[in-house]
């Protein structure tokens, strides 16, 4: 018996208030998203504080956190669709609050080493994978209608932006206060939290048929299982022989690549050559990051009132042109601070934009036997690109100086610019 509650027509913009389920989904990923921005900060800012990492240790940290994604992906991908997805992601965020409550309680006891660091970064970021594939293949059972996917997606955009905008100064705030490797207990509280809502959701999932984890790639056909291998190119197939997910796939690792570059370097400079303390890093992350609760917030209503793939055109095109801003930022400092706060708001507000069209498209071209393993494929592409822009600014802020790097970057990003307007996705009218 489903506790959902009768939905409203599609034209309803609060129908998804009264899914319970939902609502319990929603909150309790809201808070673990907080939770996150606190190991996102604190994890670098261990190694430079506690260790004197440099920048080219600060980007291998950076990768090790998004390496299982490239890795791992498109297999727990596969994996996820032949099971239930709640019960999955139990376990992965079981596994991270383990995994991050355990590095405050080693720099307490003063066991805590960089190698050390960096082997429990990459160990939650496998199990960040094994939850990522499995929440969105999960969101449309709990939302039931596919017409309220695009609601589904704003809403989950808007605190995910919401954690963007808040988070770094609050991040900030509990690592001035208690050091970064103990402010880590704060995710892992946050992790708790979710796994106590994920067990109070009453929706029952089906299992996964026998045939399930095949099919013809379009979603139409069965048969026994033909193994890992099978099943991982079936979705391969599926996603790039698909006219609009090929362009969304062949885009997004450039997304992640610019961005987690640029972030990696930024925090290199931000802190070495232009004095920023955390807690003013993270002032500069949230007051920017407010673009991306904008972006998320006003994405249903620019669509209800512009064609889809114009907007979806004009917000990939401010993600990519925003780190131009920081590459020319100069004068005084507040002029300079003004800079690197427009360069990620510019960011920010076209990926909360981007995100929403773009997930929503993913979920709607994506027969449900076939979501896993194309959430999976879009996760190895987009965090793959984010894992290697992490490495390689290192590296380069490392080899040719913080702004010599961020400015190469910067321009690169910019180039994306054609792909972008040669997309299929930027001349669509409206949601398939």
């Amino acid at each position: 018996m489903t506790t959902i509650s009768p939905v409203r027509s599609a034209g309803d913009t609060d129908s998804l208030w009264r899914n319970t389920d939902f609502l319990k989904f929603w909150s309790g990923e809201t808070l673990s998203l907080f939770g996150t921005q606190v190991t996102n900060l604190a994890l670098p800012l261990t190694a430079i504080l506690s260790f004197h990492a440099g920048a080219g240790m600060v980007g291998v940290l950076r990768f090790l956190q998004l390496v299982p994604y490239l890795v791992l992906a498109l297999v727990f991908g596969a994996l996820v669709d032949r099971m239930r997805r709640k019960r999955v992601m139990m376990v992965a965020n079981a596994a991270r609050m383990l995994l991050v409550g355990a590095i405050p309680v080693l720099s307490a006891t003063g066991t805590l080493t960089l190698p050390l660091l960096l082997t429990l970064a990459c160990a939650i970021g496998v199990f960040s994978v094994l939850f990522d594939v499995s929440w969105m293949s999960f969101v449309p059972t709990l939302v039931g209608d596919p017409a309220h996917y695009l609601e589904a997606n704003q809403k989950t955009g808007v605190t995910a932006s919401s954690a963007d905008v808040a988070g770094p100064g609050l991040a900030g705030a509990i690592i001035g206060a208690l050091t970064a490797p103990i402010a880590l207990a704060v995710d892992a509280v946050s992790y708790l939290v979710s796994l106590a809502t994920l067990l109070w959701i009453r929706t029952p999932e089906p299992k996964p048929a026998a045939g399930a984890g095949t099919g013809t790639g379009d979603g139409t056909g069965a048969g026994a299982r033909r193994g890992i291998p099978g099943e991982i190119a079936e979705g391969l197939r599926f996603v790039l022989g698909h006219r609009l997910l090929r362009s969304l796939a062949l885009i997004g690792p450039f997304t992640n690549f610019s961005m987690v570059s640029v972030w990696t370097m930024f925090l290199v400079y931000a802190s070495r050559d232009r004095g920023l303390s955390p807690a003013l890093i993270g002032v500069v992350f949230s007051v920017s990051s407010i673009g991306g609760l904008i972006g998320a917030a006003l994405s249903r209503r620019l669509l209800a009132r512009l064609p889809l793939g114009p907007v979806w055109a004009v917000s990939m095109s401010a993600l990519f042109a925003g780190p131009l801003l920081i590459a020319v930022a100069g004068g005084p400092r507040a002029v300079v601070f003004g800079c690197f706060t427009a360069a990620f708001f510019v960011s920010y507000l076209g990926l909360g934009i981007a995100n929403v069209v773009g997930v929503s498209l993913r979920m709607n071209a994506t027969p449900s036997q076939l979501r896993g393993r194309m959430t999976a494929a879009f996760r190895t592409l987009l965090f793959g690109g984010g894992s290697l822009g992490g490495l390689l600014g290192g590296v380069l802020a490392q080899t040719l100086g913080a702004h010599t790097a961020i400015t190469a970057i910067a321009i690169g990003s910019a180039v994306m610019l054609v792909p972008v307007a040669l997309s299929p996705v930027s001349r669509l009218r409206s949601l398939p």
